[in-house]
């Protein structure tokens, strides 16, 4: 049986930098974010607000709406 994950977008503040990221345990990856463990992008730019998650039954499926978010414009990006 496959195991669940999430999709999420991380920012800065308003109209800041977008993080587009997957995970098997949410709680666990911002808290890494928010400490500068989590990635070298959101180090660099203290990303550190989650402002979308969505839950997945598959970590597949996580993994196949992380490309899809990220293969759109900014502009609905943010209107997520």
């Amino acid at each position: 049986m496959a195991q669940g994950g999430y999709s999420y977008i991380m920012t800065n503040k308003a109209r800041g930098v977008l993080y587009i990221g997957v995970t098997a345990s949410l709680a666990a990856r911002v808290e890494q974010h928010r400490n500068g463990t989590g990635s070298a992008v959101c180090k660099k730019y203290g990303l550190t607000l989650l402002v979308l998650a969505g839950p997945h039954d598959d970590i597949t499926h996580a993994i196949a709406r992380e490309k899809a978010l990220m293969g759109r414009k900014r502009e609905w990006k943010s209107g997520a």
